[in-house]
């Protein structure tokens, strides 16, 4: 199927997981939609993020005829995903259950925890899928808003951004987590420093890459790889293109020449 995929963020926090799709699928086209006239999604109610998430898919699959959504934003996926996928019948990835899948493959998954924006660690769902999954772990759940505009800001190796974790983390200061879940698509550019503070036996799961590897698995096993043709990565934006580029290279990793201003 030619068809691109559709990858949707309130924002360039997505473009983590775009990264980590396209290195998994280099055949594939990408369009990436970044809501950036409306973010961020963290601290808004479940209506609206529903509501937002339902506006951004009707102009993917009206407008591009997307074959897959992916919801690259962990408060989307926290809360409107299941509205996503009652609404459309291509299928729909989130972040939630692609990092719970993993957690739950580890051999040590005594002491979980959790970081995210406010409203994913208030909506609960990582707990509940956690608890579903591996229902002997003890989960530990923080919100960690300042990290989004340190990330943003490229600050991962200055010395506030040590400061804040090291606050945030607080919690794990004395007894580390087998497992951290990196909740918010931000948090990968600050990986290093999140794992110098926790130590090396805390396995960091990074909803991108776990998240393309669902991806890879339905698009091989649905018959929905693409074959042939040159793929292609499309950015658009609802607002201001040229600060979503700027910023978001240090996200995606690469250039991208071209961003596109879209109305929803």
């Amino acid at each position: 199927m030619e068809q691109p995929i559709g990858v949707f963020d309130s924002g360039v926090g997505g473009l983590t997981v775009l990264r980590e799709l396209a290195r998994v699928l280099p055949g594939e086209g990408f369009l990436y939609l970044g809501d950036t006239a409306r973010v961020p999604y963290g601290t808004k109610s479940r209506e609206t993020v529903t509501r937002y998430s339902i506006e951004v898919a009707n102009h993917l699959i009206t407008r591009h005829d997307i074959k897959m959504l992916v919801v690259a934003c962990n408060t989307a996926s926290s809360l409107a995903l299941p509205a996503l996928r009652k609404i459309y019948k291509i299928p729909v990835v989130g972040m939630v259950d692609p990092c719970v899948r993993r957690v739950a493959s580890l051999a040590k998954k005594e002491t979980i925890g959790v970081i995210g924006t406010a409203g994913t660690i208030r909506s609960g769902a990582y707990e509940q899928a956690l608890r579903q999954a591996v229902p002997k772990a003890r989960v530990t759940a923080r919100a960690c808003p300042l990290l989004v505009s340190l990330a943003e800001e490229g600050w991962a190796e200055k010395p506030v951004t040590r400061a804040v974790i090291a606050e945030y983390l607080s919690t794990f200061r004395e007894a580390p987590p087998d497992a951290l879940i990196l909740g918010c698509t931000h948090y990968p550019v600050l990986k290093k420093p999140i794992a110098e503070f926790l130590g090396d036996r805390t396995v960091l799961i990074d909803s991108g890459e776990e998240a393309a590897r669902v991806v890879d698995t339905l698009v091989s096993e649905s018959g929905m790889k693409r074959g042939g043709c040159a793929p292609e990565i499309r950015f658009v934006v609802t607002d201001d293109p040229e600060h979503f580029a700027r910023v978001g290279e240090m996200f995606f990793g690469r250039r991208m020449d071209s961003v596109e201003r879209v109305t929803l």
